[in-house]
């Protein structure tokens, strides 16, 4: 049996995640009016088998009118709780640490599924389309509907749904808490000065523009626990001329740092580009681990750790990210959807379980068994 970092305990606060996979929150869009239905159960019950060392459930939006699509998850209600607790139970049975994202689509809200085209519901889709918000009068495309300015007693009432919405995942069971404030969603949409075109304490300077997610974290942080740790997605760059930099993320990642973030998960783009659709212009050639950089310079400048995500397909190359001290968590995202049981066939691949001992008994008892067939 070889050591690893990939599969070495990570300590946060109070929460100690037995190892250092992540799978990344991946929307299924098959939330009945924001409540969890047999398909998470499913799709949580089998990256659970896998053996990550948490699994965070999709965004879960903080409104009814913050969801992306009429198939997110929300959490706007204690309604919500018991379905939301459900999928925490079945992580924490496989010793996974159940985590969870909460946030607002803002000016990207009301849209179809991706496999219904990504397209705003008010164009025409079969399903009734709602308002959409955001922090200037911006539409994410031309011809997409124009998002109406939040005013300042709108933004004070959203850090409160923030707040209530991190009560309810605590209450849910959930032992890590994101913040989603990247993929052009709301709080990236304050970030970034492509999108945060206002005149108030709100646009304008850096400072201004961080203003809104700061207070938002803030609310966070003091709605949970002390020995809870609290993440926040950013995208690091936007990658377009006169968007936010890889300096902004650092400033901002400072500030998060002082207010009691625990970790930053490094993303990029999706400011005007729907954040599904894997194309759109980005400061980096998209290939594998095309991110990490990014991981890396957040957790060397602004001092904080970070979770690496970004086409990391290969446990070796998985690993080196981990051993080099570019991050100190690995997100797994597609590439667990196309095969759930990674970070178990990883430890093989690293030679860290020769004997199957960290599959589930059921399994890992068959297939030590299994006969060994060469190929000539």
């Amino acid at each position: 049996m070889r050591a690893t970092k990939l599969f070495t305990p990570f300590k946060l606060r109070g929460i100690e995640l037995p190892n250092r996979v992540l799978i990344s929150p991946m929307s299924q869009y098959s939330a009945v009016d924001g409540m969890v239905q047999d398909w998470h159960r499913f799709h949580t019950a089998g990256l659970s088998r896998g053996g990550p060392g948490s699994i965070m459930v999709e965004v879960a939006a903080v409104t009814r009118e913050g969801r992306g699509t009429p198939g997110d998850l929300g959490i706007w209600s204690d309604e919500q709780i018991p379905g939301l607790a459900e999928l925490a139970h079945i992580m924490t049975a496989h010793g996974v640490v159940p985590s969870i994202q909460i946030g607002h689509a803002g000016r990207k809200a009301s849209t179809g599924r991706p496999w219904e085209g990504n397209q705003p519901l008010a164009l025409g889709a079969a399903e009734s389309s709602w308002e959409t918000t955001g922090a200037s009068s911006l539409p994410v495309q031309d011809g997409w509907p124009v998002p109406r300015q939040l005013d300042t007693d709108e933004l004070a009432s959203l850090v409160e749904r923030f707040r209530e919405a991190a009560d309810r995942a605590i209450r849910a069971g959930y032992r890590l808490i994101e913040i989603h404030a990247a993929h052009g969603y709301l709080l990236h949409s304050f970030l970034s000065p492509v999108t945060n075109q206002r005149q108030d304490n709100y646009g304008g300077s850096l400072e201004n523009r961080m203003r809104f997610p700061l207070q938002v974290t803030a609310a966070v942080r003091d709605a949970l626990p002390s020995n809870i740790p609290l993440s926040v997605r950013i995208s690091t760059v936007d990658g377009i001329e006169g968007g936010w930099q890889l300096a902004d993320s650092i400033a901002f990642s400072r500030e998060l740092k002082r207010l009691g973030v625990d970790l930053v998960d490094c993303s990029s783009g999706g400011i005007q580009a729907p954040a599904t659709a894997g194309k759109g212009p980005l400061a980096v050639k998209r290939g594998p681990g095309f991110q990490v950089p990014f991981a890396h310079a957040v957790k060397r400048d602004a001092n904080i750790a970070t979770i690496a995500v970004g086409l990391i397909v290969d446990p070796q190359q998985a690993e080196t990210i981990l051993a080099s001290n570019q991050a100190d968590l690995v997100a797994i995202g597609r590439e667990a959807l196309h095969n759930p049981n990674w970070p178990l066939h990883a430890r093989l691949a690293l030679q860290a379980d020769p004997g199957y001992l960290a599959w589930p008994e059921q399994y890992g008892w068959w297939l030590k068994r299994r006969p060994r067939v060469s190929v000539d």
